[in-house]
């Protein structure tokens, strides 16, 4: 078997080996395209996680420094109270006052001056207390006008954290949704080489070699498409869904002379191969498809062995619901 497979590589090397290398720079132009469109996307999704996390965060400042407020006007409030009744104790008293200078008007010229002068002290305090409640007044209108603005604006951000949140939850569920339908579609290949996981918001179908590819070659096997074909109609049944597909190769070079540069090469290209299929006879839109190769730079088992290299030697293909409308609510804000 193992010499019919480098047979057949040898083969599949010589034909490979006419690629002009023009075609092989454009492969190479579109990966870099590829990959710079990946970090702009992941880009977004930890700017979308950092903005979540500081509306989160000012939301509870917010609600501490209404707390505060609303302590703060209480207590303003029962000092209004206690400076009303000691108003009014001075007004009983300046009544008393007035009436004993009325009764003493015939009285001695010096009671009647201690009297006026008691009068005018109590006048004095009395006007004193007035501006101070007055005072005291405005700060409290002052205070519960900055509350209704405060309570205003923290609505507004208790509306805009919700809806970011329904809309973070409908993505989860759609996530959850668009798993089992890809599960239950490619469920006879789960035990050949194909794995179906979620994680990060997204979902994961990784492709062992062997369901796809001969070893070192870009030609996916008859098993491999009709596997593809399946998952190609349920993409075509979810139009929200952006489809990335990841070639991975093993940390063995690629044979000196053979139609791929390097371990790069030959992933992109294995990548591209399976773009192909999905679209072939499929009314998927090609912009929502990306290809890209990893080569042997992100191992799922660094060991050096041949167990390790065969599950390495894989293509995933990434489903990630597409967030136009959350990116929406972030810039009208």
């Amino acid at each position: 078997m193992k010499i019919i497979l480098i047979v057949n590589t040898l083969i599949l090397f010589s034909i490979v080996a006419c690629v002009p290398p023009s075609q092989f720079k454009e492969t190479q132009l579109q990966n870099q395209d590829c990959q710079e469109e990946r970090d702009l996307l992941i880009s977004d999704n930890e700017k979308l996680t950092v903005e979540n996390t500081e509306l989160k965060s000012n939301l509870e400042k917010n609600k501490e420094m209404l707390s505060r407020l609303s302590s703060d006007s209480l207590k303003y409030q029962e000092e209004l109270n206690y400076l009303k009744k000691q108003h009014e104790q001075l007004n009983q008293q300046y009544n008393d006052l007035k009436k004993s200078q009325e009764d003493l008007l015939s009285g001695s010229a010096t009671e009647t001056r201690k009297l006026l002068n008691q009068l005018q002290t109590t006048q004095t305090d009395l006007q004193k207390r007035e501006d101070e409640l007055n005072q005291l007044s405005r700060s409290i209108d002052e205070k519960k006008r900055n509350l209704d603005e405060l309570r205003a604006e923290l609505e507004k951000r208790n509306q805009r954290l919700t809806e970011l949140e329904r809309i973070l939850t409908r993505k989860d569920s759609a996530v959850i949704a668009l798993k089992q339908k890809v599960s239950e579609a490619l469920l006879g290949f789960e035990n050949q080489g194909l794995t179906v996981t979620q994680k990060n918001g997204k979902v994961y179908v990784s492709l062992e070699e062997k369901l796809l590819f001969k070893s070192g070659s870009t030609e996916v096997d008859a098993k491999g498409v009709s596997a593809l074909k399946k998952l190609a109609r349920v993409l075509e049944q979810n139009p929200d869904i952006n489809i990335m597909i990841e070639g991975h190769t093993d940390d063995v070079p690629v044979i000196k002379g053979s139609a791929f540069v390097d371990n790069w090469d030959l992933s992109v290209q294995r990548a591209t191969s399976i773009v192909r299929i999905l679209l072939d006879g499929t009314s998927i839109n090609p912009k929502r498809l990306m290809a890209s190769g990893r080569g042997e730079f992100m191992p799922v088992d660094p060991a050096r062995t041949d167990e390790a290299r065969q599950k390495n030697r894989r293509t995933e293909i990434i489903l990630t619901p597409k967030l136009d409308e959350l990116f929406r609510i972030l810039e009208t804000n």
